[in-house]
């Protein structure tokens, strides 16, 4: 049973003539008789019946129509959807970690989105650990997504789009920030709240306190800057973090490092070789463009 053979049948029905049928479908009359055969022949059941010069659907061919009506109506729909996809309407799926959550996607989107030709295409949105996000993109749940670098995804590529400095915060009045040079040893007088060791940031931290031969005492893991600030207002310890825009709604102490500039750079990933629509391609060049 092909597609042609289930527009025929339903072409026939409506005009419950051969001649006239065959003639809207510009195909030849015994072309078409044959094809209504076969099908009858394929199912094991008769669809029309004959009365004059013109047919008429059995009890089991309106039933057959029934079908044939839905299939087709999703096969166009289906079509317009793909077509639209294709066009200037498209659609792409993001995902990001929290700090770019306040102001980088929502106003890259934004701007995206007031270019010339832009307007029409649709985002979804979606916040959560790199982690999460690379399987997500090697999966195709995800069209690009925001965050740190992960080593051995040769399938993906990584593209730098901003740096953000990592600052030592601590809650208002910690001796700490009467420090008039603060250095990254001071870490390790004072209770520390960390990231999530499986986030990117948290690797990110311990392999530089690895570097420069720190040993914290860490005593929490949290998975944001959100949670980690939300603590250290509270005096449950000091904290090495990136400085992000929702460090500002927080009564604490920023302090930058006088001994090391550290910073954390934020990448956006999409597969390489990978089959994308213009909507996608567009938004990559897009974030290529300003990064």
């Amino acid at each position: 049973m092909t597609l042609n053979q289930l527009t025929y049948f339903q072409t026939v029905a409506r005009c419950q003539h051969y001649r006239l049928a065959a003639s809207e479908l510009n195909i030849s009359q015994p072309s078409l008789s044959r094809s209504i055969s076969n099908l009858e022949d394929e199912l094991g059941i008769i669809l029309f019946e004959r009365k004059g010069r013109t047919v008429t659907l059995t009890k089991y061919g309106k039933l057959f129509l029934e079908h044939t009506d839905r299939i087709l109506s999703e096969v166009n729909l289906a079509e317009k959807h793909m077509k639209k996809l294709s066009g200037k309407s498209g659609h792409v799926d993001i995902a990001y970690v929290f700090p770019l959550a306040a102001r980088y996607i929502p106003h890259t989107v934004r701007r995206f989105l007031a270019s010339s030709n832009n307007e029409k295409i649709s985002f979804s949105f979606r916040q959560t650990y790199t982690a999460e996000m690379v399987a997500g993109l090697k999966s195709e749940q995800y069209d690009v997504i925001f965050g740190s670098y992960v080593e051995n995804e040769p399938d993906i590529q990584f593209v730098p789009i901003m740096d953000q400095e990592m600052i030592i915060i601590t809650p208002l009045g910690h001796p700490l920030a009467r420090k008039s040079a603060p250095v990254l040893k001071d870490l390790e007088r004072y209770p520390l709240i960390g990231y999530d060791r499986t986030s990117g940031l948290g690797r990110f931290t311990r392999r530089t306190y690895a570097a420069y031969s720190i040993v914290p005492n860490i005593v929490c893991e949290s998975p944001d800057e959100n949670a980690i600030a939300s603590l250290v207002a509270e005096d449950f310890g000091i904290a090495l973090v990136a400085d992000v825009d929702i460090l500002e709604h927080f009564s604490l102490e920023k302090l930058h490092l006088s001994d090391v500039s550290l910073r954390h750079t934020v990448y956006m990933g999409y597969l390489k070789d990978h089959y994308q629509i213009p909507a996608v391609r567009n938004f990559i060049s897009f974030i290529k463009k300003g990064s």
